[in-house]
């Protein structure tokens, strides 16, 4: 067996082949003699060609790509067909060579270049037979698929190395490639996230009824057991939905990428990290962003962001700026905000400082909003006119109720003069009554928090909206139904719990979990904080018993806890019911 090496500087072996050489050949097709050429397609199209064959060609087509001009696209065609990557090493090692030299001489055939090499990445179809049916699926099980991968990465890069302007042909063509969801586990797929939670719901019943039904069964033997070393569940890990699993897979292989490439030898390196995360920028603009309520693969972000606090504020600034721009679609700066505040309530890693300087601007332009509508034609409630605005003043409450804590943490003076000169009370009394459009969870907790720090009384503004409430009456195969649009915005928390059991072991660490209310808790929120007199006082003295105050309405135990839950208890976006509100 000779060396690579030996093997490149070695003479082709003999074959049986037909007609002069290659240069005499495409010389006699030029003059019009195209016996030689048909008969040199044919032993090239050949399925039972040899390896040595393969080589020896190749060898002859290197030295002549001068020669392959765009008339003659149909027999680079035949090349880019030849079955190389499935051969031995000599072939594969020249086939490379060959596509370098012919990308560097002839770019016209960069196009049908990539074409081939990205094809190579979804896995060849094959036909299985279940119950006397042919099935067409991918050939997944191929042991030398990840060897094959590498291979066609190789071929790009090789292209890359002579033709600089390849990624821009490229992504087109993997667009155009990219396999349909429910191939196989490489693919990126689409799944709902109610459908994950209800397939997982029931795998967890149908494994308690198992569980059940096996107790009080050899128990002597499982106690023997548990003083072993205990087993786990092959299962454990799995998720129940198969797009579900097939994603977790892909997630779990893009969190690695985005760590191997963004740290080298352990150690954050910068110029990677930076370039990474345009890219990922980019592609989260153009398919992320425009998707609604996607539930998964946008957490990419989330992770990047997570290296350093200057990408989360580069990202934060960039939803910034779509959010403010008049120019986008209104859809598009509504998403913003609900990533922004989304971001800023469940990331661990923004300091309160820039969830601050955040509130500052959000609330700002909430203001300046204000004062250009609450007098003109428009200053009534419609989402339809003021979608971004909704969409920011949503994003403020949702990052109050998860970082008001924070914010008063220290100094409870300072913290409470700080939400006071954010004015929440003239956002929530303005005509355009954001109160209204909000999602209820979110109003119900924002309303709570604001009472018992005594920022803004939203309750008699909550009861008015209720009263004016309009039942949409929709009738279906069962009867009329009555129903209530409580998410008018058709708004989702972009960022809302992680559920996909083996990548979500990346993202728990920096993730913000919302705590349910204990009833201590719920009794707390119920006391509004007593104002004092005196700016010398400690400040202990805003702590006391709830103020005898005609303004202050008590709230019904029964009716308020029904309430005040998490804002994420309905994950994405809430089913359109009626929410009762606490008088």
């Amino acid at each position: 067996m000779l060396g690579a090496d030996e093997f490149i500087s070695s003479p082709p072996r003999k074959t049986v082949r037909f007609g002069g050489t290659l240069t005499e050949i495409l010389l006699k097709y030029e003059k019009g003699d195209t016996t030689d050429f048909e008969l040199l397609k044919h032993q090239l199209s050949d399925p039972d060609i040899k390896d040595a064959q393969i080589i020896n060609w190749l060898h002859e087509f290197r030295a002549s790509v001068a020669y392959l001009t765009k008339e003659l696209g149909q027999l680079v065609n035949i090349l880019l067909k030849l079955p190389w990557l499935r051969r031995s090493r000599e072939v594969v090692e020249e086939y490379l060579g060959f596509l370098g030299n012919l990308v560097s001489a002839q770019t016209v055939h960069l196009r049908p270049c990539l074409r081939m090499i990205v094809a190579q990445f979804v896995p060849p179809r094959i036909t299985i037979r279940e119950d006397d049916v042919d099935i067409s699926d991918s050939d997944d099980d191929d042991e030398n698929i990840s060897a094959n991968f590498d291979t066609c990465h190789r071929a790009l890069q090789t292209v890359a190395r002579y033709v600089p302007s390849t990624p821009q042909f490229l992504m087109p063509i993997l667009v155009e490639f990219f396999p349909f969801i429910n191939k196989s586990e490489r693919t990126l797929v689409s799944t709902p996230q109610q459908d994950i939670e209800d397939a997982e719901e029931t795998a967890n019943n149908c494994a308690s009824e198992e569980k059940s039904t096996e107790e009080g069964l050899f128990d002597m033997e499982e106690d023997e057991d548990r003083k072993g070393n205990k087993a786990v569940s092959p299962n454990i890990e799995r998720m129940a939905h198969p797009l579900a699993e097939r994603l977790d897979i892909l997630m779990t292989i893009l969190f690695s990428y985005i760590r191997d490439v963004c740290h080298v030898d352990g150690k954050l390196d910068i110029n990677n990290t930076k370039d990474l995360y345009r890219d990922l920028v980019s592609v989260f603009d153009k398919l992320i962003l425009p998707t609604h309520a996607s539930c998964h693969v946008q957490y990419f972000m989330f992770y990047i962001c997570s290296f350093k606090l200057g990408l989360a504020e580069a990202f934060l600034d960039h939803l910034w700026k779509k959010l403010q721009d008049p120019n986008n679609p209104s859809v598009i700066r509504q998403t913003a905000g609900s990533y922004i505040g989304s971001f800023l309530a469940r990331a661990k890693f923004i300091p309160i400082i820039t969830v601050k300087a955040c509130l500052d601007l959000l609330v700002n332009w909430l203001h300046k909003y204000i004062d250009n509508q609450d007098k003109g034609a428009n200053a009534y409630c419609d989402v339809a006119l003021h979608g971004p605005f909704y969409s920011t003043c949503q994003a403020v409450f949702y990052t109050l109720i998860f970082r008001h804590k924070q914010l008063l943490d220290g100094s409870l003076r300072k913290g409470l003069s700080y939400l006071q000169s954010l004015n929440f009370e003239r956002i929530v009394m303005c005509q355009l009554n954001p109160l209204k459009i909000c999602i209820p969870s979110v109003v119900n907790l924002f309303a709570a928090i604001t009472r018992k720090y005594q920022l803004v009384f939203c309750y008699t503004i909550i009861e008015r909206n209720n009263r004016q409430f309009i039942p949409v009456v929709r009738s279906g195969t069962g009867g009329d139904l009555v129903q209530t649009c409580t998410n008018p915005l058709d708004s989702f928390f972009p960022f809302d719990p992680y559920i996909l059991k083996r990548s979500k072991k990346t993202i728990d660490p920096m993730y913000q979990f919302w705590e349910e209310l204990s009833a201590e808790d719920l009794e707390d929120l119920k006391k509004p904080i007593k104002k004092g007199t005196s700016e010398d006082e400690d400040d202990d003295f805003l702590k006391g018993e709830t103020p005898q105050n005609d303004g202050v309405v008590e709230i019904a135990p029964h009716s308020y806890e029904s309430n005040t839950r998490s804002p994420v208890s309905s994950i994405g976006s809430p089913a359109d019911c009626y929410v009762p509100y606490p008088l």
